[in-house]
């Protein structure tokens, strides 16, 4: 009995594992998506767009995080704004 209940166990693990498979692209492209004012407002409009663009492209935007772990960024953040104080 234990055989075939292992066996079960191993079919439904490897559809499941075959669906999560196809899904990625799709759950990659619209977190992506999802993310695009984050990265204007870190990058700027070009920037920012032209970063989501890429990182929503299936299997593009996978390649491009894994070579940005080791080299950063590919498109700097654009400068932080200083505010100046005014006098009281």
């Amino acid at each position: 009995m234990t055989g075939i209940l292992r066996r079960i166990i191993r079919a439904g693990a490897a559809r499941i594992g075959v669906k999560a498979a196809k899904s990625a692209p799709v759950v990659g492209m619209a977190l992506a998506v999802g993310l695009v004012s984050y990265e204007i407002k870190k990058k700027g409009l070009i920037k920012g767009l032209i970063n989501t663009t890429l990182d929503a492209t299936p299997f593009l935007g996978a390649t491009k995080n894994a070579i940005e772990i080791f080299t950063g960024d590919w498109f700097s953040d654009r400068p932080t704004r200083v505010h100046k104080r005014r006098p009281h």
